[in-house]
This record gives structure tokens, sequence and C-alpha cells, in this order.
């Protein structure tokens, strides 16, 4: 539900009472690292989103390697991702603002189905024998517009599932469910690509759809209020998240820094199979086994993250993260051996993941439940949105001098943005850290 335009916006708290009690279902005292699983829906939306993101993680991996087979271009493969983001720049805004208003289930349920047809015509294209890059590419624009709505909805409703209070140790355990797939589905990709081609990866990804749609639909959620007088236009909707977003300085600081590592440092990625074939010489097995390498290292940092709760302060693992991050990138990008990568690969994703998973929680934390799916837009915008220009620009500069240079460029970037935000924003005031510590414990 939207206020209007006109009001101010006050941080308010999920509500207690009947809410809780159907959110939560007690299941024994539950370890620290795990507090989230404490919720029945929480539970039933991670197994759910594990089975597919194991699937996301495979399709990722075969369309890399089958875009690079198809055209021999490292800038066709920052193409590819580029059309595959850029509805993602241009909606995501639009995404949050509907979020905001439709019941949030009903909207994953019908981006995830969505999503699932598209992995499933991929796999019949390359069955077939007749898949042509311009073929993954529209599809890869597609499944673009479908995420542009899936993520603002989906960020926004992790709250929703587990309240506020155990909130930063949800998206930690979504990042570590997240990153244990990367463990998985890349190094399954890799060993099914050489026994099986890329088309049994995309015919999976399709099936594990079914499990995360089972999830969403096994929820006991409580009904969800009807709108209440005249409500905003998506336009004025989004501009009120805008302004509430300019007008906090941490959340300002927090988004740009998150959208120079997403522009710059996260293009490492895209040119993953250029460093397997051509700097490294490891073929598809190594390729899948590289990307397993950093999902390690980001399944560790989240759970090390989920394990630490508010213990560290948020500033200071922003700052380690992001400072981490560049740190092992650049030496990815100087590495010739394929163990010595492996490793940097490994301490990337955990520093990576310290990084964007607190400063999601930092987004989250500060944002009024009322804006909160427009303020998870934006924050999406800033930490996918803009990865389409990165993945092209990094494609290009891969194209016109090397993929080495190209990541170890975008690392030295992301270390000097950090470096000036770590000096032009100060921590937090007494006041500031008050009224945050009431807003998670009235």
């Amino acid at each position: 539900m939207n206020t209007p335009v006109s009001e101010k916006p006050e941080i308010a708290l999920v509500p207690a009472g009947d809410f809780a009690q159907q959110r939560r279902t007690p299941v024994g005292k539950v370890p620290r690292t795990f507090a989230a699983f404490r919720h029945r829906n929480y539970r039933f939306f991670f197994a759910g989103q594990l089975v597919s993101l194991v699937g996301t993680w495979m399709q990722m991996v075969a369309e890399g390697w089958l875009v690079y087979q198809l055209s021999n271009s490292s800038f066709t493969l920052g193409f590819i991702r580029f059309l595959n983001t850029i509805p993602f720049t241009v909606l995501t805004l639009i995404g949050g603002a509907v979020a905001d208003r439709l019941d949030k289930r009903r909207i994953l349920l019908a981006t995830q189905t969505v999503s699932m047809v598209l992995a499933f015509v991929l796999a019949g294209l390359v069955y077939t024998g007749v898949v042509k890059v311009w073929h993954v590419a529209v599809l890869a624009f597609l499944l673009g517009m479908a995420n542009a709505f899936d993520v603002p909805a989906r960020q926004s409703f992790v709250v929703d599932m587990v309240g506020k209070e155990d909130l930063m140790n949800a998206i930690a355990l979504n990042a570590s469910m997240f990153n244990g797939a990367r463990v998985f589905g890349p190094a399954l990709a890799g060993i099914l690509i050489g026994l099986f081609g890329v088309a049994g990866c995309f015919s999976l990804n399709g099936l594990s759809f079914m499990a995360v749609i089972a999830g969403y639909l096994a929820m006991r959620l409580p009904e969800r209020a009807a709108p209440t007088g005249p409500q905003a236009s998506i336009r004025a909707a989004t501009v009120e998240a805008l302004k509430f977003v300019a007008e906090n300085r941490i959340l300002r600081a927090v988004m740009l820094l998150v959208a120079i590592v997403s522009l710059f440092g996260w293009p490492y990625s895209v040119l993953m199979p250029v460093f397997a074939r051509d700097v490294l010489h490891v073929g598809a097995t190594g390729y899948g086994y590289l990307m397993a390498a950093n999902g390690v290292g980001a399944l560790a940092g989240a759970l090390t993250l989920a394990s630490l709760g508010g213990q560290v302060k948020r500033r200071t693992l922003v700052f380690v993260g992001v400072f981490g991050f560049s740190l092992m990138t650049f030496l990815f990008a100087l590495s010739r051996n394929v163990w010595l990568s492996g490793a940097a690969l490994a301490c990337a994703g955990w520093f990576m993941i310290v990084f964007f998973a607190t400063a999601n929680t930092s987004v989250q934390i500060r944002s009024p439940d009322l804006l909160r799916g427009r303020i998870m837009g934006v924050y999406s915008l800033s930490f996918i949105g803009l990865s389409p220009v990165g993945s092209l620009l990094a494609g290009a500069v891969a194209h016109a001098t090397s993929a080495p240079f190209a990541i170890s460029a975008g690392a030295v970037i992301c270390a000097l943005a950090a470096f000036v935000t770590l000096r032009v924003v100060p921590p937090q005031t007494p006041a500031e850290v008050a009224a945050e510590a009431l807003t998670m414990h009235p």
C-alpha cells in the first residue's frame, strides 16, 4: 500500500500480533547462524530458492560457454550480458513501485513462471540444433524484463517473512544460499557440458523453477490489506523513494558505492570464459571449477556474516569487503596459474558477499515499510541495473586491450571509490545510532 506523495513516511515496523504468529513457527532452539529458519515461510523460501539457484547458475555458465563457442568474441559475451540486464536497468524502479502496490507473492509466482518457460525455450533451440547468438540475445532480454519485477519484490519480501530482528541473518543466509548454488551449479555445469552439451543445463534449470514455485504456494501469509484512499502515480511514487534516498546520507553513500562496484568490479564474471580458455587454458571443466571456487569463497563469507550477526559494525564490514574484493580481483587479473587464480577468486567471493550483503542490510534497515519495495528497486538498480553498462564496457575494453587489463582496471576504480567514500562520509553520529537501535528493537 502506498501513501500519498505529500505524506512524509516514518520508519514503521512489521506488525506484531497475528502477523508475527502466522509468520513464525517454533522449531526449537536455533543457532544464531540460522536464526531466520525459525520462520516457516522462510524455510519454504530457502528450500525452493536453493534448488532454483543451482539451476540458474548452471544456465549462466552454460550460456556463457555457448555464446563464446558461437561467436568466439569477448565483446559478444559482454553484449549478451548487456541485453540481459538493460531491461532491468530501465524497468526496476517501476518493478519496485509495483511491489509496493500488489501482492508480492503473486508477482514472484508470475516472474518465476516466465523464467521457467524461457529456460525450456532455450533448451529446445539447442536440442534442435538451430540456436544462434540472436536467439540467446532475445531470450536474455526477456529474462531481464522478468527480473526487473522479480528482484525488488523478492528483496522486499524478506522482511515480510522474518521481520527486522532476523533481517540481517536472513539476508546473509540468502547470500549463503546464492553462493552455495554457485559452488555446485558451475561445477555441475562444467561436467554436464563436457558429457552432454549445454542443452542439459538449460533443461535442468527449467525444471528447477518448479521447486521455488512450490515453495511460494506452500507459504501461509496473512491477507493483504486493500489500499485505502487515492494512490500516487507510479512516477510520483518512484520520485518519492528517490527523494528519500537522496536525503539520507548513509543510504545515498551505500547506493553510490554499490553502483560503482557493480559497474566496474562485478563484470569480472562476464570475462571468465576468456580466462578459462585463452588465459589459463583449462577448458569448460576448468571454467566451471573457477566459478565454483568463487562461489565457495562467497558461501564462506555469507556464513561468516550470518554468524557475526551485529557484533561487527556494518561500516567496518562494508569497507573491509570492498577493499578486499578489489585486491583479490586485481590479483586474479595478474595470475597465470590456475591454482592461484582459484584461490584469488575464492577470496574475492568472500569479500564480495561481505560487502554486498552488509550493504543490502543497511539499506533495508533504513527503509520505511511503505517505501521498501521502491527503495529496494533503487538498490536493485545500483546493484544489478548498472551491470549491463559494466558488462558492455568490460567486453569492449577486453576486446581492445585484454581481459586481464579490463579486470585489473576495474579493481583499481573500486578501491579508489571506497577510499573516497571512507574519507568523505563520516560514521554515524550517536543520535543516528540510537534512532537505528530503536527501529530494530522498539
